[in-house]
């Protein structure tokens, strides 16, 4: 087990989706000046080598972040994530592209917290080594739902939670649902983003149907579709659930989604973009 490497992934249709939410929510909580604390459940390594051997044998941020980081025609919106990927490289080479703790890393204040948690080895190490000097970061090499739900709820009372499983085990979509429902019980006003891949659209239903029946209010739904659904092998499209959105993030989201469609997708690509539980 544990064999999933998110290098092979990096920079991918999937992470421009994801980090562009990461983006906006993170902005968001710090337009107020009382700190806050970014919980990573699934960190990974926290920056990629797109260069890499893992990069370049799937090539997928051919497809994703390398066809809109330097785009002209790149929507407002999307410009501040864009930067965060600019400020890491090259203006003309893209060499690298950041994980979610490493976007939070360049994007979180001094007297903000985060609490990291991976499991992998190899991942736990490389995590380890690019926060061995932030004096804002816990770095665990524990489950990351449990080890989130002992740190919940922050001592400021505010908080981002970005749950990003690599859903190896069929057990991974069943425990989002059991993680959320418990972190909402220990930490009601906490803002959680939970990335989901698109591989059996079943089981996203389920998630769905779980979460409107939970009890939880406020969750909006954002889903980035290269091609429509299939019964074939490999994730056609991704998206974020998020408990608690910033009131401003569907009108961001709704203003640049289409452009992912377009410059990214494939015949039948589509987006979604829904409030799945109002406040």
């Amino acid at each position: 087990m544990l064999s999933y490497r998110h290098a092979f992934h990096a920079g991918n249709f999937a992470d421009v989706l994801k980090h562009w939410v990461l983006v906006e929510c993170i902005d968001y909580l710090k337009k107020k000046e009382k700190p806050f604390t970014y919980f990573d459940t699934h960190a990974g390594p926290g920056m990629y080598a797109l260069d890499s051997d893992f990069a370049q044998k799937t090539h997928e941020y051919e497809t994703g972040i390398a066809r809109i980081w330097n785009d002209p025609q790149l929507p407002e919106v999307l410009q501040p994530y864009c930067d965060l990927v600019k400020s890491l490289n090259e203006p003309a080479s893209l060499n690298v592209y950041p994980g979610s703790p490493g976007i939070a890393k360049w994007m979180l204040r001094e007297t903000d917290r985060l609490v990291l948690s991976e499991l992998h080895s190899t991942e736990y190490m490389a995590l380890s080594e690019n926060f061995s000097h932030d004096r804002r970061a816990e770095v665990w090499k524990e489950d990351g739902f449990n080890r989130t739900l002992k740190r919940l709820p922050p001592s400021h009372r505010r908080g981002l939670v970005l749950i990003d499983p690599p859903y190896e085990l069929k057990e991974d979509y069943e425990r989002v649902i059991d993680f959320l429902i418990a972190a909402q019980g220990k930490f009601a006003q906490g803002v959680y983003a939970l990335w989901y891949p698109v591989v059996d659209r079943a089981r996203i239903d389920e998630i769905e149907r779980a979460l409107k029946q939970s009890g939880i209010r406020a969750i909006a739904l954002f889903e980035l579709g290269l091609e429509a659904d299939t019964d074939g092998r490999g994730m056609t499209s991704s998206g974020m659930i998020v408990i608690n959105p910033p009131w401003t993030l569907k009108k961001q989201i709704d203003s640049g989604i289409d452009y992912l469609v377009n410059t990214l997708g494939k015949d039948g690509a589509f987006s979604r973009s829904e409030i799945l539980v109002e406040e």
